[in-house]
């Protein structure tokens, strides 16, 4: 079996002499299972994405990403529509598809398992053309997300999450957003609208609890703006699971959509901020990825 480790040398907040080690912990692992490995070290943002493709190219049979979500994305996004699967080990902040997938966070345990695993499909998001695989989201959850994985939050965690989606929201000015889904159109000043393709963001704050990754759909959040008092009164509600239950929040299952504003949207991708046009359409590509798992 032939693999090739894509690591960003960088993720995560652990000592740098951790860091450094990743390369030969990954040789290590690989060679005790009797596993042919390649090791490449990410350079810049979107080299991940052309290791990865330059990889699958090549034949191998399988891709392990060592980072965080944004590194998780850009190897995903080339492996997409493929044979090759992913295999994760999870080295961010977040860390959302890792959790929904189980994935011990443990490098050598993370490693093993994925050497070990038979590849299982997945769904993968779409917004305009750009892929997701865990969450996507307009208005708030963009500014939450942006501002959770800059590289200078030290407020990490679940708390941390809570902090930083508390102060957004006390500033935040609600967007109009006309929604339409298969079920028909609706108009909200909404404080948030997120695609979830797994149920989390990461950390445990779960936004849509039924979300799966194999079921063919894109869950739904919508949080309108009469809801802001009621997201602060409510905050652990909204983060573990319950979020259905605050007013003016309301979840539903699409195969696609397209939310349309009077100023361009800016959205996130597995956190990763990115500037729509005045509409943007999503969508769920069922089964489009392979990950070891």
């Amino acid at each position: 079996m032939s693999v090739t480790f894509i690591i960003n040398p960088t993720s995560g907040r652990t000592r740098q002499s951790t860091r450094s080690a990743r390369p030969d912990v990954a040789r290590r692992v690989a060679s005790s299972l009797g596993v042919d490995a390649e090791v490449r070290l990410t350079e810049r943002a979107g080299h991940a994405h052309e290791l990865a493709r330059d990889a699958a190219a090549r034949g191998v049979q399988a891709v392990l990403a060592w980072g965080g979500d944004g590194t998780i994305n850009e190897v995903a996004s080339a492996l997409a529509f493929g044979e090759v699967p992913l295999g994760i080990i999870p080295a961010g902040s977040g860390n959302g598809l890792a959790r929904e997938l189980r994935i011990d966070p443990r490098p050598e345990r993370a490693i093993a398992a994925a050497l070990g695993a038979k590849a299982r499909p997945i769904d993968v998001g779409d917004m305009d053309g750009r892929l997701f695989v865990n969450i996507a989201g307009i208005g708030a959850d963009a500014q939450i997300a942006s501002r959770f994985n800059a590289p200078g939050n030290r407020r990490r965690g679940f708390l941390g999450y809570v902090n930083i989606t508390v102060r957004v929201l006390t500033s935040y000015v609600p967007a109009h957003y006309r929604i339409t889904t298969a079920d028909g159109t609706i108009e909200v000043r909404a404080l948030l609208v997120t695609f979830a393709n797994s149920s989390q963001f990461g950390n445990g704050a779960r936004i849509a609890p039924g979300a799966l990754l194999d079921d063919g759909l894109l869950d739904l959040v919508v949080l309108d703006e009469r809801s802001t008092l009621n997201a602060f009164l409510h905050m652990p509600r909204l983060f573990t699971g319950a979020g259905e239950r605050i007013p003016g929040c309301r979840i539903s299952r699409v195969t696609e959509a397209t939310v349309e504003s009077d100023l361009p949207v800016l959205y996130h991708l597995d956190g990763e901020l990115c500037q729509g046009g005045t509409t943007v359409h999503a969508r769920v590509h069922p089964g489009a990825l392979k990950v070891l798992a």
